[in-house]
């Protein structure tokens, strides 16, 4: 049998950025996944994320986003492969949007510079765009595009032959955590869970807090290339009513524009990939172009599914919802992580370093806002 101070099971980009942080503070570490780098399943798949540091979700995470960033950055330059590529973020709603109100908060409360424009500011700025009087806008300053498939290819190489590509079946023990694999077993003083939307199906009293939604996402052909291409469109997130987010990328694949809705879609289960996004889906991605970035709008050429695994609204420490879930799991040596809901793969550096402590330091605390005591049930 095979031991280790410490199990990483699922290694997504929690779960890798987990395994990073402890072989780095030079525990005896171990991770396990049979999915690699390039797989079109699981949370962190696909080609890129949205990186923000001023957040409209939690006015506690722009100082969580600046921790990452020294993360990503750090990963960035020792490697010197592009993790972090800076463009502007443009988040723009209806008249009274909270989530831009949110956004501006949290730039102004930094002591930076007020980033609300008029809509025909940005429309001049940013040609693509046809964003309607009265809306509200702001440009952030501070985002970025997160390259997820160069950070899970740098980190499984950083890990090397500490990772394990098998499925793995893990049970608590009194002193420790039992793992199998369909040709090892393996122990572990302790083992941090970071499966995505497989969590509740391993922890069963957790999966009844979890939802699984299916997100549709697309790539579209834009009627005007010069307006949308890496420098000329920024990040932008539309809220065009309640529960109507649209989000989007400039064209810095030639791939075309990735947009989606952040909105939730149809509650699923955790192996529930297919079919691909269709048509009907992507009806309001495409109806948000032509609307508000007409520059961007045209036919679909490539599309995807990811999943979102989302946490309800706290009752004992009142929240949102889609708040992540990062502590030790009670009365084991299990520390669980269900960093999710859509807006988590920004903060991997930051969120890995509390697994790695969770894990090994028993003097520490996840942030109250991350803890499972926010709910009755624990």
């Amino acid at each position: 049998m095979r031991k280790c101070d410490v199990a990483v099971i699922g290694l997504g980009l929690m779960g890798s950025a987990a395994l990073d942080a402890l072989l780095d503070s030079g525990v005896d570490a171990l991770g396990f996944d049979p999915v690699g780098p390039g797989s079109n399943r699981g949370s962190s798949h696909g080609s890129c994320r949205i990186f923000r540091r001023f957040n409209f979700e939690n006015s506690n995470y722009t100082a969580l986003s600046d921790e990452a960033h020294a993360g990503w950055m750090r990963l960035q330059n020792d490697h010197g492969k592009t993790i972090l590529t800076p463009t502007p973020v443009l988040e723009a709603g209806l008249p009274g949007s909270r989530m831009v109100a949110a956004s501006r908060a949290a730039t102004i409360g930094k002591g930076l510079p007020d980033p609300v424009l008029t809509p025909a500011e940005a429309n001049r700025r940013f040609p693509a765009f046809d964003l309607p009087d009265g809306w509200d806008v702001v440009v952030q300053d501070g985002g970025a595009i997160l390259r997820t498939e160069v950070v899970m290819e740098i980190m499984r190489a950083r890990a090397g032959d500490r990772v394990i590509t098998e499925a793995a079946q893990f049970e608590p023990r009194q002193d420790g955590v039992s793992i199998r694999t369909a040709n090892d077993a393996f122990f572990a003083e302790r083992a941090i869970l970071a499966l995505g939307p497989w969590l509740g199906r391993a922890l069963p009293k957790l999966g009844s807090l979890l939802r699984i939604t299916r997100q549709a996402v697309g790539w579209f052909r834009p009627a005007r290339p010069a307006s949308v291409e890496f420098g000329r469109l920024p990040i932008f997130i539309l809220e065009r009513g309640p529960n109507d987010v649209v989000y989007g990328f400039p064209n810095f694949e030639s791939r075309g524009v990735k947009a989606a809705p952040h909105n939730h879609g149809p509650a699923v289960g955790p192996d529930d990939w297919d079919p691909p996004a269709t048509d009907r889906e992507l009806g309001p991605v495409s109806e948000a172009l032509a609307t508000l970035v007409p520059g961007a709008a045209g036919p679909i050429v490539d599309r995807d599914v990811c999943l979102y695994t989302n946490t309800p609204a706290a009752d004992r420490r009142p929240d949102q919802g889609e708040e992540f879930i990062i502590d030790r799991w009670p009365d084991t040596r299990l520390v669980v992580c269900s960093a999710c809901s859509g807006h988590g793969a920004k903060f991997a550096p930051a969120i890995g370093q509390r697994l790695a402590r969770l894990a090994t330091d028993p003097t520490f605390e996840a942030e109250p806002f991350f803890r499972l005591s926010r709910y009755s049930a624990f």
